[in-house]
């Protein structure tokens, strides 16, 4: 954590303990809590540190199909080596195999990606409420 970071949440935990302590003094006589609102900045570095968790977990999945290819390949490599199979043909069936598990591998990481998407869309629907008008 840097600095910069530091000093942010430092005074964004001083403004809500100041704003918490101005909400207890002006709601003493309700019985209803109001609830919170985000301020700019807060916003925005939630906003940021969101953004930056999306692309840590988008470079982890690039390195699926690579991750996958390779684990199968040597895995046939290994039974084909211990059935003896002919080079040229050991070679032939290996290039299959690693082209096939790199499509299953990219159909795997478009797959999580959909995933991720959906459960962000669901996450914003979530923050967002519509009041209905009473009917009569």
């Amino acid at each position: 954590m840097d600095w910069e970071e530091k000093n942010n949440e430092e005074t964004d935990t001083a403004v809500t303990e100041a704003e918490a302590e101005e909400a207890e003094e002006g709601t003493a006589g309700e019985t209803e809590p109001e609830e919170e609102l985000e301020t700019a900045a807060q916003r925005e570095a939630r906003e940021k540190r969101e953004e930056e968790e999306r692309q840590a977990k988008a470079r982890k999945r690039r390195l699926i199909p690579p991750f996958v290819m390779l684990l199968a390949g040597a895995v046939v490599s290994i039974v084909m080596r211990i059935l003896n199979y002919e080079f040229q043909t050991m070679l032939i069936i290996l290039l299959c195999v690693l082209l096939g598990f790199y499509f299953v591998g990219r159909i795997l990481q478009i797959m999580l990606d959909r995933f991720e998407l959906q459960i962000q869309e669901a996450h914003m629907e979530e923050g967002e409420v519509i009041e209905k008008e009473p009917e009569s």
